[in-house]
């Protein structure tokens, strides 16, 4: 169960921490007080987002932490197989919202919001203030019917989605064969083409490479010739400015002297090395600008090859090994259509196959389906009649599908009578708001019965309720209650009045800014709150007696009825 919540920074809620105790959790408090912002933190863990505004102005980040007590084997299984270790059977889920991104964590380890998602819908379940609507939903009604038999119809509905994508992917592949002579003809001709267009160009691996380095040289071929040839004339010896006639010269001049002074032997072979070395150079640079001759002709040739080269590749593909992939493709495409008449009768033939398998999955999870609807319908019947609707009738509807689906073909709706000698009909034409509300509240007892959810959170369940059907939903509650941990936001005060425990919720102001915070109430606190829920202008202590007479009453019940 949720035994703490600390919520910080997020709208009104500046740093609260709830300690929540088992059985039923009621929170009221005036229209405002800031409930749905405290029920929308718990949502955060299941992964909603939360609008930047919704950080508490002047803070930096918004967090949220709620801590398990995890109490049954089911739920424990279940958070192994997410790779979940408990730590003294506990689980503490955080998420902290900054500036567009958020950080998660599990007992204090990182993870992402799709795993922290997964962790925690194992161990609550929140009803939202709108939630019953999904209901008037044909796929929400099937969806529902699922999550009740789950443990037998989530492997089928498995294996249907498997058999619909092999169903699909064959179908695809003997469309894409159905065609008529002329067509073929057409796609043969085609292919053929573009066989011929890749095969007669004879591309060689590597030769676009050499291509475009011998294309860069040619096309700078005058520039570099013309600066190769300054460069000779100013280091050759061609030339009574070059560098090589000038240094040779000075190797002469200095050795004449070097007689005369023994020190100038080192710098004259320094010299003489240097000649040597420009010498060389000089015959390299020689040889290198003879062989270079711009050749016109050549050019042409080039370009013209990287242009047929860079054509195929903007066609076929973006390199020469692409276009030999893609060239051999092809060829297998003009083998399969020369063999298209066994090719067809192969991929019909598949279809049949792969639709055969679809059927007989299909027909199993519809069969498996309406085994559950009658248990699930009989379940609906109980709980409604303890919600006050008491000669209901409801039904689950079958019809089949003009097409396959990967959820099988079955189409399911869900119809109610709710008056007697009144014929069931289709939910959306039968029920207001607050019956809706009530099926579905019946409906979310049972699937938490099923899955052993632990944590059941309703926020306003008593939409559209008052009176004696009020009453019936406060003892549904209470009853729930023992079984499970249960939040509830409510107004009504024949709900508030069964509470295991009771919070009130308000607002206040802190010097300029305004707050929410949450505070349990006991003994006299909280019948003075459900003096507020009973209402009238003013208080009275008629009103404060009816209240106490309520709290009273609901002890009774829960002593006696729940025992």
């Amino acid at each position: 169960m949720l035994v703490h919540l600390h919520v910080k920074n997020l709208a009104l809620i500046e740093d609260i921490e709830v300690e929540f105790g088992p059985g039923l959790n009621i929170l009221t408090g005036e229209t405002g007080a800031g409930k749905s912002i405290l029920l929308g933190s718990m949502q955060l863990i299941l992964g909603s987002r939360i609008a930047k505004d919704m950080i508490r102005e002047g803070a930096s980040y918004a967090m949220v932490e709620l801590l398990f007590q995890v109490e049954n084997s089911r739920a424990e299984e279940a958070l192994g197989k997410l790779g979940i270790e408990l730590e003294e059977g506990q689980v503490l889920l955080t998420r902290k919202i900054l500036d567009g991104r958020s950080i998660n964590k599990i007992n204090g380890e990182t993870c992402t919001v799709g795993q922290m998602k997964a962790v925690a819908s194992c161990l609550l379940d929140i009803h939202g203030q709108h939630e019953h609507q999904s209901l008037l939903y044909q796929d929400k009604q099937l969806e529902i019917l699922d999550a009740y038999g789950k443990d037998e119809i989530y492997p089928v509905k498995e294996k249907v989605n498997r058999a619909y994508r092999t169903y699909r992917d064959s179908l695809k592949k003997l469309k894409s064969l159905d065609m008529d002579e002329e067509q073929r003809n057409r796609e043969r001709a085609f292919l053929e083409f573009e066989i011929k267009e890749i095969e007669s160009a004879n591309l060689n691996p590597g030769e676009d490479e050499e291509l475009e380095k011998l294309y860069r040289k040619l096309d700078n071929g005058k520039k570099i010739l013309e600066t190769l040839q300054e460069v000779r004339d100013l280091t050759g010896n061609d030339s009574v400015q070059g560098a090589g006639e000038a240094v040779g010269n000075a190797v002469k001049e200095l050795m004449r002297v070097t007689e005369y002074d023994s020190q100038l032997e080192s710098m004259s072979s320094a010299l003489q090395e240097i000649d040597g070395l420009l010498n060389d150079f000089n015959r390299e640079l020689s040889s290198y600008v003879d062989e270079l001759n711009f050749d016109g002709e050549t050019f042409y040739e080039t370009e013209k090859r990287l242009d047929l080269i860079n054509n195929l590749k903007a066609k076929y593909g973006q390199s020469i090994e692409a276009i030999h992939t893609y060239c051999g493709n092809q060829k297998q495409k003009l083998e399969d259509l020369d063999r298209y008449e066994e090719n067809f009768r192969r991929a019909k033939a598949e279809v049949e196959k792969s639709r055969a398998q679809l059927e007989i999955v299909s027909d199993k999870l519809s069969v498996i389906r309406k085994k559950y609807s009658q248990m699930l319908t009989d379940k609906i019947i109980e709980g409604l009649k303890d919600l006050n609707f008491l000669d209901v009738q409801f039904h689950i509807d079958f019809q089949r599908k003009k097409e396959y689906t990967d959820n099988g073909f079955d189409d399911i709706e869900y119809e109610i009578s709710t008056n007697p000698g009144e014929s069931v009909k289709p939910l959306g034409r039968i029920v207001s708001g607050g019956e809706l509300s009530r099926i579905m509240l019946a409906i979310k007892a049972i699937l938490a019965d099923r899955d052993q959810i632990e944590t059941l959170i309703f926020d306003e369940i008593d939409t559209g309720i008052s009176g004696r059907t009020a009453q019936k939903v406060s003892e549904k509650m209470a009853v729930i209650g023992k079984c499970h941990q249960v939040l509830c936001i409510t107004h009504l005060p024949q709900i508030a009045a069964m509470a295991d425990t009771h919070f009130e919720i308000e607002k206040h102001q802190k010097g300029t800014e305004t707050i929410t915070e949450i505070h349990p109430l006991e003994g006299d606190d909280s019948v003075r709150e459900l003096a507020r829920l009973l209402g009238g202008a003013e208080l009275t202590q008629a009103v404060f007696e009816n209240a106490k007479e309520m709290k009273e009453l609901a002890r009774v019940h829960k002593n006696t009825r729940l025992k």
